[in-house]
């Protein structure tokens, strides 16, 4: 099936690009052009695109309020288009919250110098974003620190609304860990991740027994600015983890965009070894590769919760940390941005429970 796309771009040049790489191929058809956001907002109606890509910074109406306003009453997956800087990772953060589920390097060199594979990678997430229908975004009221963007956290973004739905294998209560035995949190996601990684940890209270690690797919210059944006809007304390990081009861440490990392003894201490990611790797950073390096010291004691995120990183990671002994949570389809990375889990057999986004908090506080 076709998938339907509306270009926003204040730059002609860049919406010419866009129309030829999606033009490209045959699944995709670009049903209009937009010069800012109030543009966009009275085309989607009228083209009913299935995906947005939309621009930053536009006059007129730049992008966030954009999606602001086309969430709240033409819902569709929006991608953003997002510079590698500080200032673009704030903004891309806050067109988030306001609700476009994906973003992506706006200068095409940042992705790859190979023009091929940025025509493969641009068309294959615009496709993979069309399985992601979406709902209309309310805010919702935290009870937590404001956020730095002063922009009220929408909804989680589900195909419909749903109710908090847990299934564990073979029925039972199996997909928790052993009573007392859990001692780490591992959570890994990719698109829709900072939204869900939200909804997550501002719902867990300050006393969390337990440390957490989290892998999210992002660019070294986003993972600083989204860490800061979780501290300031939980009840735990976040920070983006740093060479020889104690992994502490009720602190989230966040992996370093463009890294990898990994755990370490260090005396009576266990803590985050950060180690440069290789050229030929493929997530930096990556799910399985910190999954199996918890899951050596904490075999049967740790707890893995792979959320929404294209492809199936998470998948071997998840298989590693079951063969220790300890348990894999899977994000269930009906909450997930796109069902590729918990489908990857579920699909091998390596997921103890599938469950809500919704419920996920709760369920952490029985563990």
């Amino acid at each position: 099936m076709t998938v339907r796309v509306l270009i926003v771009d204040d730059s002609g040049f860049y919406r010419r690009r866009l129309v030829e790489i999606f033009n490209s191929d045959p699944m995709i058809e670009v049903v209009g052009t937009a010069n800012n956001g109030f543009e966009a907002i009275q085309q989607v109606p009228r083209t009913k695109p299935d995906v947005v890509t939309m621009d930053i910074e536009m006059p007129v109406m730049d992008g966030i309020t954009a999606v602001r306003k086309i969430m709240e009453k033409n819902p569709v997956p929006i991608l953003m288009f997002s510079t590698l800087t500080k200032e673009g990772a704030t903004a891309t953060l806050d067109a988030m919250e306001a609700g476009a589920v994906d973003f992506i390097p706006k200068k095409f060199d940042d992705i790859s110098n190979d023009r091929d594979a940025v025509t493969k990678l641009l068309c294959l997430r615009v496709k993979s974003l069309k399985r992601s229908a979406v709902t209309k975004t309310k805010p919702t009221l935290l009870q937590a620190k404001p956020s730095i963007s002063g922009i009220k956290t929408p909804q989680s973004i589900n195909k419909s609304p749903v109710k908090p739905v847990v299934t564990d294998r073979m029925g039972s209560t199996t997909g928790f860990p052993k009573k007392n035995s859990c001692k780490l949190v591992a959570i890994g996601t990719s698109t829709g991740g900072p939204v869900a990684l939200q909804k997550i940890l501002t719902a867990l209270p300050a006393n969390f027994p337990f440390p957490i690690i989290m892998i999210q797919h992002m660019p070294g210059t986003f993972t600083p600015a989204f860490s800061e944006r979780l501290d300031k809007l939980c009840k735990i304390s976040v920070k983006e983890a740093a060479n020889n990081d104690e992994l502490k009861p009720g602190l989230a440490l966040l992996a370093p965009g463009g890294k990898q990392m990994m755990l370490q003894k260090l005396g009576t201490k266990t803590v985050v070894k950060i180690i440069s990611g290789k050229a030929d790797q493929t997530y930096k950073p990556c799910v399985d590769i910190t999954f199996a390096s918890a899951s050596k010291l904490y075999p049967g004691s740790m707890l893995a919760v792979v959320l929404t995120g294209m492809g199936a990183d998470g998948r071997d990671g998840s298989r590693i940390v079951k063969e220790a002994g300890s348990a894999v949570w899977a994000q269930d389809e009906a909450s997930c941005v796109v069902y590729g990375m918990p489908a990857s889990v579920v699909n091998a057999g390596y997921a103890d429970r599938v469950i809500a986004l919704e419920s996920v908090s709760r369920d952490l506080q029985k563990v």
